[in-house]
Protein backbone atom coordinates (compact mmCIF):
# COMPACT_ATOMS: atom_id res chain seq x y z
CA UNK A 1 0.00 0.00 0.00
CA UNK A 2 1.56 3.30 -0.73
CA UNK A 3 2.37 5.97 1.73
CA UNK A 4 -0.95 8.34 0.22
CA UNK A 5 -3.37 5.64 0.92
CA UNK A 6 -2.20 4.20 3.67
CA UNK A 7 -2.24 7.81 4.97
CA UNK A 8 -5.48 8.76 3.96
CA UNK A 9 -7.05 5.51 4.72
CA UNK A 10 -5.97 6.45 8.69
CA UNK A 11 -6.86 9.32 8.32
CA UNK A 12 -10.62 8.50 7.05
CA UNK A 13 -10.63 5.77 10.15
CA UNK A 14 -9.86 8.46 12.38
CA UNK A 15 -12.81 10.46 11.25
CA UNK A 16 -14.73 7.20 11.38
CA UNK A 17 -14.17 6.54 14.74
CA UNK A 18 -14.86 9.94 15.92
CA UNK A 19 -18.41 9.60 13.86
CA UNK A 20 -18.89 6.65 15.83
CA UNK A 21 -18.70 8.68 19.34
CA UNK A 22 -20.94 11.54 18.47
CA UNK A 23 -23.61 9.07 17.34
CA UNK A 24 -23.34 7.23 20.57
CA UNK A 25 -22.85 10.21 22.28
CA UNK A 26 -26.55 11.40 20.63
CA UNK A 27 -27.69 7.65 21.32
CA UNK A 28 -27.08 8.70 24.62
CA UNK A 29 -29.09 11.85 24.78
CA UNK A 30 -31.69 10.35 23.08
CA UNK A 31 -32.02 8.27 25.85
CA UNK A 32 -33.06 10.57 28.46
CA UNK A 33 -35.22 12.47 26.09
CA UNK A 34 -39.15 11.83 26.15
CA UNK A 35 -41.14 9.34 24.51
CA UNK A 36 -42.01 10.74 21.84
CA UNK A 37 -39.18 12.55 20.61
CA UNK A 38 -36.69 9.32 21.65
CA UNK A 39 -38.65 7.17 19.16
CA UNK A 40 -37.37 9.92 16.16
CA UNK A 41 -34.42 10.15 17.44
CA UNK A 42 -34.10 6.81 17.17
CA UNK A 43 -35.32 6.25 13.73
CA UNK A 44 -32.91 8.96 12.66
CA UNK A 45 -29.66 7.36 14.83
CA UNK A 46 -30.55 4.20 12.88
CA UNK A 47 -30.13 6.27 9.71
CA UNK A 48 -26.55 7.90 10.82
CA UNK A 49 -25.34 4.24 12.03
CA UNK A 50 -26.26 2.46 8.44
CA UNK A 51 -24.49 5.31 6.78
CA UNK A 52 -22.15 5.27 8.91
CA UNK A 53 -21.65 1.43 8.25
CA UNK A 54 -21.66 1.76 4.55
CA UNK A 55 -18.72 4.67 4.97
CA UNK A 56 -16.44 1.62 6.56
CA UNK A 57 -17.62 -1.10 4.10
CA UNK A 58 -16.01 1.84 1.62
CA UNK A 59 -13.05 2.64 3.61
CA UNK A 60 -12.40 -0.90 3.24
CA UNK A 61 -13.09 -1.45 -0.39
CA UNK A 62 -11.02 1.79 -0.69
CA UNK A 63 -8.08 -0.16 1.22
CA UNK A 64 -7.90 -3.44 -0.67
CA UNK A 65 -8.29 -1.02 -4.18
CA UNK A 66 -5.46 -0.76 -6.29
CA UNK A 67 -3.86 2.39 -6.75
CA UNK A 68 -5.39 3.37 -10.38
CA UNK A 69 -8.79 2.75 -8.36
CA UNK A 70 -7.64 4.13 -5.32
CA UNK A 71 -7.99 7.43 -7.34
CA UNK A 72 -11.24 7.15 -8.76
CA UNK A 73 -12.59 6.02 -5.31
CA UNK A 74 -11.25 8.60 -3.57
CA UNK A 75 -13.11 11.60 -4.83
CA UNK A 76 -16.50 9.31 -4.29
CA UNK A 77 -15.58 8.54 -0.73
CA UNK A 78 -14.52 12.05 0.12
CA UNK A 79 -18.53 13.37 -1.36
CA UNK A 80 -20.39 10.49 0.78
CA UNK A 81 -18.12 11.58 3.86
CA UNK A 82 -19.10 14.98 3.85
CA UNK A 83 -23.02 13.25 3.05
CA UNK A 84 -22.21 11.41 6.57
CA UNK A 85 -20.73 14.53 8.17
CA UNK A 86 -23.70 16.77 7.42
CA UNK A 87 -25.92 13.93 8.60
CA UNK A 88 -24.43 13.71 12.29
CA UNK A 89 -24.25 17.15 12.47
CA UNK A 90 -28.11 17.74 11.38
CA UNK A 91 -29.02 15.39 14.07
CA UNK A 92 -26.81 16.77 16.64
CA UNK A 93 -28.63 20.21 16.14
CA UNK A 94 -31.94 18.65 16.60
CA UNK A 95 -31.27 16.96 19.32
CA UNK A 96 -30.24 19.92 20.87
CA UNK A 97 -34.11 21.73 20.65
Amino acid sequence: MSNEKEAYRQKMQAELDQYRARIEMLRAQAAEAGADARIEYEKHLDELEGRRKEMEAKLEKLSASGEEAFSDMKKGVASAWQELGRAVDEAASRFKR
